[in-house]
């Protein structure tokens, strides 16, 4: 018998705070990147995308203020990467999606 795992509504909200927080089209895009290069810094992010350092600042605060993103400082420069590969994996399998 396949045991269910009951999910608290605390749980699904952040669930539903991620998912929010990962649907943008530069989030997409940042994900796919980082999913490429495991650690990026904020300079190689927004010169890659050709967006401003505070739209790239933007959008790297709200991922990472849901857990979508882990940063670290080194010295003048913060470094990005995924908390987990979980997500790509949903954006990869959405790519992929025949009517999309």
């Amino acid at each position: 018998m396949m045991e269910t795992r009951e999910l608290s509504a605390q749980k699904l909200e952040r669930m539903a705070g991620r998912m929010r927080a990962i649907a943008h089209p530069m989030r997409i895009a940042i994900i796919e990147m980082l999913t490429k290069s495991p650690v990026l810094s904020v300079t190689e992010i927004y010169t890659k995308l050709d967006i401003e350092q505070a739209a790239a600042s933007h959008h790297l605060n709200i991922m990472k203020n849901h857990g979508v993103l882990k940063s670290k400082r080194e010295g003048k420069k913060i470094f990005y990467s995924l908390v987990s590969n979980t997500l790509s994996d949903i954006i990869k399998c959405l790519s992929h999606c025949k009517d999309c």
